[in-house]
C-alpha cells in the first residue's frame, strides 16, 4: 500500500538578527547543518555544511552568510534538498552559532534573533532563542527519513554553552532523559 504522505522536499532554514550597537562588537551567528548516516545516526556528523559552504553534493547549500545581521531580510539562509539526499543519509540536524570573537555572547545579549523553517511557503517551525536566553549555540530542526524514504521534520530547541567548533560536533546528540 503506498502512502499519501510523500513527506519533505526541498526546505529553507532561515535567521535573522539585529545588527550590534555602534561601537560595540558584531552579532555574528552562524547556521550549522550536520548530515548523519545510517551506520551512525547519533555518531559524529558524516560531513557540516557552515561559514557559506555547501554538501559535496549540492543538496545542501548556505545561500547566504552575514556577519553583522545587517540588511533586510534574512540575514542567513540555508537550502535543504531533502527529496536528493543520498538514501544512505537518514538525519540532518541545524543549529544556529553566536560566533564568541571578542568575549562571552549568548542569545539574551542579540536582539531581535528568529530562525525559520519553511517548505515553500508552508512555515514548518519558528522560533525566537527565547527558551535559550543563556545559550551560546542551539539546535533548532532536525529532519529524519521514514520507513519509506520520506523526510519529515521536528523542531527543536536545544540550547549548548561552549565554542561554536565543540558545538557541531554535539549538536546531533539528543538530550539525556532520565538517569
Amino acid at each position: 500500500m503506498s502512502s499519501l504522505n510523500k513527506g519533505l522536499g526541498k526546505v529553507e532554514v532561515t535567521l535573522k538578527w539585529d545588527p550590534s550597537p555602534l561601537g560595540e562588537p558584531e552579532h555574528d551567528l552562524d547556521i550549522v547543518a550536520a548530515t548523519y548516516t545510517a551506520d551512525a545516526p547519533y555518531g559524529e556528523p558524516a560531513y557540516l555544511v557552515h561559514f557559506d559552504s555547501r554538501a559535496p553534493d549540492g543538496t545542501i547549500i548556505l545561500n547566504r552568510d552575514s556577519k553583522t545581521g545587517q540588511g533586510f531580510g534574512s540575514d542567513e539562509v540555508l537550502t535543504l534538498e531533502l527529496e536528493r539526499l543520498s538514501e544512505e543519509y537518514v538525519r540532518v540536524v541545524v543549529g544556529v552559532a553566536i560566533q564568541q570573537g571578542e568575549g562571552h555572547k549568548t542569545f539574551a545579549q542579540v536582539p531581535s534573533t528568529a530562525v525559520q523553517v519553511k517548505e515553500g511557503y508552508e512555515e514548518l517551525s519558528e522560533d525566537d532563542f527565547s527558551g535559550v536566553p543563556d545559550a551560546t549555540a542551539a539546535t533548532v530542526a532536525e529532519f529524519a527519513r521514514g520507513g519509506t524514504g520520506e523526510w519529515h521534520h521536528t523542531p527543536v530547541l536545544r540550547g549548548y554553552q561552549g565554542a561554536p567548533e565543540e558545538f557541531a560536533s554535539r549538536m546531533g546528540i539528543p538530550e539525556q532523559r532520565g538517569s
